[in-house]
């Protein structure tokens, strides 16, 4: 039965309840042993049946369980993710591909500029020389250009990066020195004009090879120090003091140059860094999600399980156990005639008694599922605390006197009536008696007691000097199935039930449950309902035609801000 209750709670959520009528058996009925023995046998095939079903859907099955979990998975999935981010194969990739892609966008532009050139030195220089070097920066630029397109045409999963930065490399020195091929045209050495020329060309063509190559650091050098060395060689070759001061300026702007890019070339390494964390962030929410979906279809369909479970219980269960109640009834009273042997009389008292507790304990078990699940339906109507509390200990005054418990009354006087559903209400004073009844030792007395809270609410409080309750018990006892250790020890012990019940249908209507105990001696259960549910005298405008018509009552509609009764002893007065 412990396995059972056990699955109950762990693999079901929801569920139905269905009312059902107890089927007295027609007077003509023959009723004996072997009718009461068939119908025990039904309910026992039908248990098993249930338990056998819960345990061929249990998600635990060997299959699922070998399977890895989602934690795992999402933790393994992040190593993956993060691995791939961070390694320096696939960044120094993407800082390559960078500047091909920057390369084969602007293809046309150094070819454009080439071009521009050799028309404007030939002021200075031979013709035949110019196209010479034209044809050759052509040549250079078409070699690099095929390089870049081999390159972004292969897959990345095929690509050495190491070998293709060498190659890119050593195509952009080749075509640097066709660039800087141009410094050794031959100019008249007078003609100061032609050598400021060739320094601000140069100059500038470092400068945009630099940004080309911003990603890639070997490429820049490879692209700009040839360039830089060939002004500054021809400055040297010309002899004149003037043209020394213009190299070191030359060599001067390079290295501030350099200085610059490699600040930028950091800021580029960054943002592809944060670019990298980003997408495996996003990759790793999105495994999270499909996880949390996939976990939140399994909720739903273990739901629908439950609840199917449930409903199916509720009929198989309850249905033979009406029929074992009413035959082990009909032969407990005799009602066909007198049983000779009196044990079987005392056997028909024991299934009808164990047929009652097993009838509660389902009912206890559809109610706390159905709680929980939040699919209780409340029945409202105006209700008075006062009376239903003396009806409830009208009806446990009997099992309190058998062994030897007073009880005593205190309810305050001209209370008004509560909008709450009265059977809600009811089993919250039976679940709390009962359990005052049950912990407390004869000779024993209980205190029922109502009043109203400071914040103008009402309350119920029961109150015994049985033993206490420990702090370390206090979560257990208000836990669904759960028993401290003075009902593990004694023969009291219930399925665990009563007071998470309570808690519940208090928390439906609005209201707090509160437990207080010493831990040594005595309890006190104290069920709070909020100023909401207070049915106040609803005003009537005057009116001649309904002078003498009554004041009807409605629920009071403002919001309740839970306070416990400060002294509930002190505010009640015996009715």
């Amino acid at each position: 039965m412990a396995d059972i209750n056990a699955k109950l709670g762990n693999f079901y959520e929801r569920y139905m309840k269905r009312h059902f009528r107890i089927r007295y058996m027609r007077r003509k009925a023959v009723v004996t042993p072997d009718n009461v023995y068939k119908t025990t046998s039904v309910l026992t095939s039908k248990v098993t049946s249930i338990a056998m079903s819960a345990t061929a859907t249990n998600p635990l099955d060997p299959a699922v369980a070998s399977a890895p979990s989602a934690a795992a998975q999402i933790r393994l999935e992040r190593e993956q993710l993060f691995s791939r981010a961070n390694a320096a194969p696939d960044l120094d990739y993407q800082l390559l591909s960078l500047f091909v892609k920057n390369e084969l966008l602007a293809s046309l532009a150094i070819p454009v500029l080439a071009v521009v050139v050799a028309f404007s030195m030939m002021a200075w220089a031979p013709d035949d020389e110019l196209k010479m070097w034209l044809a050759t920066v052509f040549v250079s630029k078409g070699i690099f250009l095929w390089i870049c397109r081999r390159f972004m045409s292969i897959p990345r999963q095929d690509i050495d990066v190491s070998f293709w930065r060498r190659h890119l490399v050593a195509a952009e020195f080749f075509h640097a020195m066709t660039w800087a091929s141009i410094a050794f045209v031959e100019v008249s050495p007078t003609d100061k004009s032609a050598f400021f020329f060739l320094f601000a060309l140069l100059t500038v063509v470092v400068a945009i090879r630099m940004i080309f190559a911003l990603t890639v650091l070997p490429i820049i050098y490879a692209g700009t120090i040839p360039l830089t060395a060939a002004i500054v060689i021809r400055f040297f070759m010309t002899g004149d003091p003037f043209f020394f001061a213009l190299a070191g300026v030359t060599v001067g702007i390079h290295i501030c140059l350099i200085f610059l890019v490699k600040g930028l070339n950091f800021t580029v390494l960054a943002m592809l860094g944060y670019r990298a964390e980003k997408d495996a962030l996003i990759a790793e929410l999105e495994q999270a999600k499909a996880v949390s979906d996939e976990a939140a279809r399994r909720a739903e369909e273990a739901s629908a399980a439950k609840s199917k479970f449930l409903a199916t219980m509720s009929h198989e269960l309850r249905t033979p156990l009406n029929a074992i109640l009413g035959f082990s009834e009909v032969m407990k009273g005799e009602m066909l005639g007198p049983i000779k042997n009196p044990s079987y009389k005392a056997y028909a008292g024991d299934i009808h008694d164990s047929g009652q507790h097993l009838l509660k304990l389902i009912n206890e078990i559809l109610d706390i599922s159905r709680i929980e699940a939040g699919r209780y339906d409340l029945s409202e109507q105006a209700v008075s605390l006062n009376e239903t509390m003396s009806d409830c200990c009208r009806l446990m005054r009997l099992r309190a006197d058998s062994k030897g418990i007073k009880i005593t009354e205190n309810y305050m006087k001209a209370m008004p009536r509560l909008w709450a559903d009265e059977k809600a209400v009811r089993q919250v004073c039976l679940n709390l008696l009962s359990n005052a009844i049950k912990f407390t030792p004869s000779g024993g007395q209980i205190a029922l007691t109502s009043g109203f809270t400071e914040s103008g609410g009402q309350f119920l409080s029961v109150r015994d000097d049985g033993p206490g309750i420990t702090k370390s018990d206090m979560p257990v006892v208000m836990s669904s199935f759960g028993q401290g250790a003075v009902a593990r020890t004694s023969g009291e012990g219930g399925a665990g039930l009563g007071l998470p019940i309570v808690k519940g249908l208090v928390e439906l209507h609005g209201g707090q449950f509160e437990l207080n105990s010493n831990g040594e001696k005595g309890t006190e259960a104290i069920a709070l309902f909020p100023k909401s549910r207070v049915m106040q005298p609803a005003p009537v405008k005057a009116d001649k035609r309904k002078a003498g018509a009554a004041k009807s009552f409605v629920p009071e509609t403002r919001r309740y801000s839970p306070v416990r009764p400060s002294s509930p002893q002190g505010k009640a007065a015996a009715l």
